[in-house]
C-alpha cells in the first residue's frame, strides 16, 4: 500500500453524520491484551444463525497480526480458514506467531482459539512501501450514487409495508430488521419481493461501517473492511437458485483478501460481488471494493459450504 493514510479528499462521500466513533473500532476491534501476541476479543454482533460472524474473526485476527508489526509497514493480503464453527458464548483468544521480517514483506501467523481448539487460522503479509512504475486497474462499474438509493432499513421497511408480502419473508426480514448491524448498506439493484425471480449470481452495494472512523492508521481501516468484506459475500453464490432451493446450512471455508490502495471504511465504497461457480456442495464468490472515485482498494475471494434442499412444488391438480 502506497500511504499509511486514506485519502481524505480524493475518495469523497465525506464523514458520516454525528461525531459518534464506530462501534467496530471501539468495541468489536478493541482487543484486549493479555500477553506479548496473545490478545482477547469479544463480540458484538452475532447473525440469525447463531454462530459467529466470519468478518468478525478476520478482522480481530488482523487487528492482531498489525500489532506486532511496525508502524511502518502495511498489510498487502490475508490468507484464512475457518476450521470450526464459533462459539458465541464465549470469547475468542488470538495467538500471533512471528513467522518472518523481513526488510520489505513481514508474515504473521494468527490462530483463533476457543474450547482449547483453534476455530480458525489466519496469514497476513506486510510490506513496506515500494512505488512503482507498473500500475494498472479494472475500471469500475457505472451505478447511481448511494446517496440515490435506500438504505438497508428503508428498504425493509418499505418490503415489511407490502400487504401482498408472504409470511415466510415477513418473518425474516422483521429478524433482519431487529438486529444492530455496524455497518451501513445501500443495495444498488434491490430484489422486488413480489417478483421473485433467478438471477445472475452478481450484487453490488454501497458500504460503509456505522459511526466515525477518521483518517487514522491505515491498518485500523483494512481491519474495519476485512470486518465488511463477509457481510453477505457468500450469498452471491444463491443468487440464480434461491427461489428454487432452501438453504439447509451455508458456512465459509476460507477467506482471501488483497489490499491495493488507501481508503477510508467510514466513507461509501461499492462492494462489486460476483459467483463464477458453484458445485459439490460448495460456492466460490469473489469482490472487489471500490472508492468512489474509482479506485480499486481491495479485492477478496471466498469459499464456503452450501448445502441446500429443493423447494417441493404445490400440485394444481
Amino acid at each position: 500500500m502506497s500511504s499509511s493514510q486514506a485519502p481524505e479528499d480524493q475518495q469523497g462521500g465525506g464523514d458520516p453524520p454525528g461525531d459518534l466513533r464506530s462501534v467496530l473500532v471501539t468495541s468489536v476491534l478493541n482487543l484486549e491484551p493479555l500477553d506479548e501476541d496473545l490478545f482477547r476479543g469479544r463480540h458484538y454482533w452475532v447473525p440469525t444463525t447463531q454462530r459467529l460472524f466470519g468478518g468478525q474473526i478476520v478482522g480481530q485476527a488482523l487487528v492482531a497480526a498489525a500489532k506486532s508489526v511496525s508502524e511502518d509497514v502495511h498489510v498487502h493480503s490475508l490468507h484464512c480458514y475457518f476450521v470450526r464453527t464459533g462459539d458465541p458464548k464465549v470469547p475468542v483468544l488470538y495467538q500471533v506467531e512471528r513467522t518472518r521480517t523481513g526488510t520489505s514483506f513481514s508474515v504473521r501467523s494468527v490462530k483463533a482459539v476457543q474450547h482449547g481448539k483453534p476455530i480458525f487460522i489466519c496469514q497476513a503479509s506486510f510490506q513496506q512501501a515500494q512505488p512503482s512504475p507498473l500500475q494498472h486497474q479494472f475500471s469500475m462499474p457505472a451505478v447511481p450514487p448511494p446517496e440515490e438509493l435506500l438504505d438497508h432499513e428503508a428498504l425493509i421497511d418499505q418490503y415489511l409495508r407490502d400487504p401482498n408480502l408472504q409470511e415466510m419473508y415477513r418473518v425474516g426480514l422483521n429478524r433482519i430488521a431487529a438486529k444492530e448491524v455496524p455497518i451501513e448498506i445501500k443495495l444498488v439493484n434491490p430484489p422486488i419481493l413480489s417478483q421473485l425471480q433467478s438471477k445472475e449470481p452478481k450484487q453490488m452495494f454501497w458500504v460503509r461501517a456505522r459511526g466515525h472512523i477518521g483518517e487514522g492508521d491505515m491498518k485500523m481501516h483494512c481491519c474495519v473492511a476485512a470486518y465488511i468484506s463477509d457481510y453477505a459475500f457468500l450469498g452471491t453464490a444463491l443468487l440464480p437458485h434461491q427461489w428454487q432451493c432452501n438453504v439447509h446450512f451455508m458456512v465459509s471455508l476460507d477467506h482471501s483478501m488483497w489490499f491495493h490502495n488507501p481508503f477510508r471504511a467510514d466513507h461509501w465504497m461499492l462492494y462489486e460481488c460476483e459467483s463464477p461457480w458453484a458445485g459439490g456442495s460448495r460456492g466460490l464468490v469473489q469482490g472487489r471494493l471500490w472508492r468512489r472515485d474509482g479506485i480499486l482498494a481491495v479485492s477478496c475471494a471466498q469459499e464456503g459450504v452450501i448445502r441446500v434442499k429443493s423447494r417441493v412444488s404445490e400440485s394444481k391438480l
